[in-house]
């Protein structure tokens, strides 16, 4: 499985550190309500005409082009049919605010693909879980072919036609597998096994390609290789310890952490960029923009980071948190959710809501 991706993933070097920045000032509030796509905070997590959630929204994604948004939600006041308050996955199209419910019972973040037609997530079904892949265009979610009792940790194709998974083998579970699926074709790549259920995270580039993973057991990282049908030895290099943050969309870029510090590590090239004494959390599609949680807890809770620049944009100075798939391509847009009730005027309902912040 460890067969060489090409020399250079191989070697693991780290550049010049990046110059730091002064970070912006803090951005000002657009609106209350979703559908305003100035410059500036907005609320994501309201229905349809802007009235505020009366339930708890988490774990936001964006699209390529910010257009469309995921998360999860208790709300009962976003569409008909959740008087209970039980979790729902909601798909949301900016320039018009429409808001779609798409799938349920999600026990973990969703995510979405480049161009905002699916959404996966993963539900308990009896003892196992199972992958769901929502649609926006039918409002609804189907099943994704599984042949083990649990699948897992989905991740999306920018058209949403393969999804890279995890399955657990075995009651109670005592392996696990990274697979590949083109649900369209209904066939299924196994791109490694492990004989333990550490996390292992897969993360897949836009065209699906490449898919970064991790053994969370030997705490290495490697990226798979479709065309070449090959796996890269650990990029963080030997003797050293990693965790997976992202892939970027285009294949190009892996984040992970190591100790207190990020690395931007270049596929291409075998290169990595070290960020310092923070926590990467997510990356754009075009592997330009690394969005990271300062270590240090007195400051902003996210920022971020012009890659290419080492220019630094606050994305919030209140308390604050996001997961992958949460910048928009070139850095021009940021989902996180919170508690905090200043960010936008009129935010009393006392939940975490998602909220999106926009550079232009």
């Amino acid at each position: 499985m460890r067969n060489a991706l090409g020399a250079a993933v191989v070697v693991c070097a780290v550049t010049t550190l990046l110059p730091g920045a002064a970070a912006s000032a803090e951005p000002p509030a657009v609106s209350g309500a979703a559908g305003d796509r100035g410059a500036g905070v907005e609320r994501i997590s309201v229905a349809a005409d802007g009235t505020q959630s009366d339930g708890d929204s988490t774990g936001g994604a964006i699209t390529t082009d910010g257009r469309r948004i995921v998360f999860s939600s208790s709300a009962t006041n976003f569409t008909p049919g959740n008087a209970a308050g039980s979790e729902r996955v909601y798909l949301r199209d900016e320039p018009s605010g429409q808001l779609k419910q798409v799938g349920s019972h999600p026990i973990a973040a969703p995510v979405i693909s480049g161009d905002g037609e699916y959404a996966a997530y993963w539900v308990l079904l009896f003892r196992d879980t199972k992958v769901k892949l929502a649609q926006w265009t039918a409002g609804s979610s189907i099943g994704v072919n599984c042949d083990a009792l649990n699948c897992s940790q989905p991740s999306l194709s920018g058209d949403g036609r393969y999804v890279a998974n995890v399955a657990t083998i075995g009651r109670p579970s005592s392996s696990q597998r990274i697979d590949v699926w083109d649900w369209q074709a209904n066939t299924k790549q196994e791109l490694a096994w492990f004989d333990h259920t550490a996390p292992s995270r897969p993360s897949i580039s836009g065209d699906g390609r490449f898919v970064a993973y991790q053994d969370g057991k030997a705490k290495d990282v490697f990226v798979w290789d479709r065309d070449h049908g090959s796996t890269s030895d650990p990029i963080e290099g030997p003797s050293k310890e990693a965790t997976i943050v992202q892939l970027s969309e285009d294949g190009s870029k892996v984040v992970y952490l190591s100790g207190s510090d990020t690395y931007v590590h270049d596929v291409s090239s075998g290169t990595a960029q070290r960020v310092p004494n923070v926590k990467g959390l997510a990356i754009d599609p075009t592997g330009d923009h690394l969005l990271y949680a300062p270590n240090d807890t007195t400051g902003p809770s996210l920022i971020l980071r012009d890659l290419r620049t080492g220019t630094d944009e606050i994305v919030s100075n209140q308390p604050a948190s996001a997961g992958v798939d949460a910048v928009s391509a070139g850095g021009r847009d940021v989902v996180f959710q919170s508690r905090a009730d200043d960010i936008v005027p009129g935010d009393t309902n006392g939940k975490s809501d998602v909220f999106v912040r926009r550079f232009s």
